[in-house]
Order: structure tokens, then sequence, then C-alpha cells
């Protein structure tokens, strides 16, 4: 399994980030056809993108309650400002 759901939910929150935004540049009046043109096409590029991971995420879901997927714990080993992993 290459995603989790924490990371999966990061990057649904960072898609409707840039959906917000890119709307905003879609509905600005005072930009030309041609920027509202690029931010709308973008715009729509973010919703699939968007809906494919709310997918991805539901799918994950559905195979961790069906019991077809375990989620593992990933534990971090931080060595930065650790005095015994110093070279002295």
């Amino acid at each position: 399994m290459a995603e989790t759901i924490g990371s999966l939910v990061d990057k649904i929150s960072i898609i409707q980030l840039k959906i917000c935004h890119m709307a905003e540049q879609f509905q600005r009046p005072d930009a030309d056809a041609a920027h509202k043109n690029e931010a709308g096409s973008r715009l729509a590029v973010l919703n699939v993108q968007k809906t494919d991971l709310e997918a991805e995420l539901t799918g994950l879901f559905k195979s961790v309650i069906a019991g077809r997927t375990r989620l593992k714990i990933y534990r971090q080993f931080k060595m930065y400002n650790d005095p015994r992993y110093r070279i002295r």
C-alpha cells in the first residue's frame, strides 16, 4: 500500500485549498479571458484529482473495514538533535 489514510487526507486538503484559490482566479473580475480560461482548465484538472483521491481514500477505508488491508504503523526514528548519534 503506497498511500496511508493520513497521506490521502493531507493530499485532499491541499487539493481543496488549490481548488479554492484557483476558483478565485477564475472568478476575478479584473482578469482577462486567457487568464480565466487557464484557471478554468486547471480547476477542472484539480477537481478530477480530488475525485480520484477521494475514491482512493474510500477504497482504502472499505478495504480496512473488510479486513483485506491492515494498516501499518511506521515509527519515526529521528536522529537529529540526539547527542547519542553525533560523530565526535
